[in-house]
């Protein structure tokens, strides 16, 4: 079992933790029996989330910790995993976008060949420098399986330790899911998890579904608190391997405080709400997102009566807020706006902010 709310929760728009908060959380998840806690997320040197990964390290070890690194090319993951390095980082998990669409938006190029070239580079780089290594599959459970299985079995000819089938957006049934699984676990030497998200409300029977079919990881978040509709939700994960698998291995008596500090560091409030129609469910604050919403969602906003939304605190960049100006910021110094934006939110607390607030900022920016 790992847990991914230092990483992917602490990315849902407008959520981000303290480095207390998110030893407080480690250490929880931990005593209830998480092996791996995946925080923080690193695309080069000066990582943003360094707080988070040292906090993190001295509060359980860099050795019951997980982090994510983004793979772009080789020059950008050579400078990643340097900083993976100064970091500590033991175990980290190669980040690296599969299906078609998700290929071409992030990697230039939509070629298997290329993709599975790039992805034993990054394998073996990071094995060379002993790392342990899970590689990704970004957008996996969208990914023919074509592409996906001599991808996947490329990347544990390089030495990968361990696959991760990413749900990035949620689309398939448990069924579905278990035969997708199945194919994977064929693969000679290969060790699976599952990382879902909620958006259809099956990431907790999709990740049963996969535990059935021979993957021998889940991936949770705490709450369920995460990106598009939310990641399959820690507790109700664990109960149910207890209910109806029998598996009492995790001490559950540390649920409900993990949830109330996890909801409470977030500044989600007292509860989130799972699925389509939660308000955070089509919120974003990566510019990518918002300009392409088609890759990253199964439904439109509209079609359940939600709507597209920018929410973010600290996280403000010049491509988000040129997003957000639209043509009201042809004529606007947007970088010392953004600085001087992201001044003002210290200044206030780093309140959640959207789109029709740093349209306001603009204009009082502007005189």
């Amino acid at each position: 079992m790992s847990d991914a709310t230092l990483r992917d929760s602490a990315h849902m728009a407008g959520v981000e933790f303290g480095p207390g908060d998110a030893a407080r959380i480690a250490d929880l998840l931990v005593k209830t029996g998480v092996e791996l806690v995946e925080v923080g997320m690193i695309s080069g040197p000066s990582s943003k989330d360094a707080d988070l990964i040292e906090a993190v390290h001295e509060r359980v070890g860099p050795e019951r910790a997980l982090t994510l690194v983004v793979v772009r090319d080789r020059r950008q993951v050579e400078k990643a995993l340097d900083e993976a390095a100064r970091l500590r980082v033991r175990s980290l998990m190669l980040s690296i976008p599969t299906s078609e669409e998700h290929a071409g938006l992030k990697l230039a190029s939509s070629s298997a060949k290329y993709l599975n070239t790039l992805a034993r580079t990054a394998i073996e780089l990071a094995k060379a420098r002993g790392f342990h290594v899970t590689f990704s599959g970004e957008d996996g459970a969208r990914t023919p399986t074509e592409r996906l299985v001599p991808y996947v079995t490329a990347g544990f000819e390089a030495g990968a330790d361990r696959f991760r089938l990413a749900e990035t957006v949620a689309s398939l049934s448990p069924w579905q899911m278990e035969s997708k699984i199945r194919e994977l676990t064929s693969i000679d030497g290969a060790e699976i998890e599952i990382h879902s998200h909620h958006m259809l409300g099956m990431a907790v029977a999709n990740s049963l579904a996969a535990h059935r079919a021979g993957a021998r990881w889940i991936s949770t978040t705490v709450g369920g608190i995460g990106e598009r509709g939310g990641n399959a939700p820690l507790a109700e994960v664990l109960t149910s391997l207890r209910v109806i698998h029998g598996d009492t291995r995790f001490d559950l008596r540390h649920l409900t405080d993990l949830s109330a500090l996890a909801l409470a560091g977030s500044g989600l409030g007292e509860a989130f709400q799972p699925g389509p129609t939660a308000p955070h469910a089509f919120a974003y604050e990566l510019p990518g997102q918002l300009s392409r919403p088609d890759a990253y969602e199964t439904i439109a906003p509209e079609v359940v009566g939600n709507v597209r939304q920018l929410r973010v605190r600290s996280r403000l960049t010049s491509p988000l807020v040129r997003w957000a100006l639209g043509d009201e910021g042809e004529d606007l110094a947007v970088d010392s706006f953004v600085d001087w934006l992201v001044e003002r939110q210290r200044n206030h607390g780093l309140p959640v902010i959207d789109q029709d607030v740093i349209r306001k900022a603009a204009v009082e920016f502007r005189s």
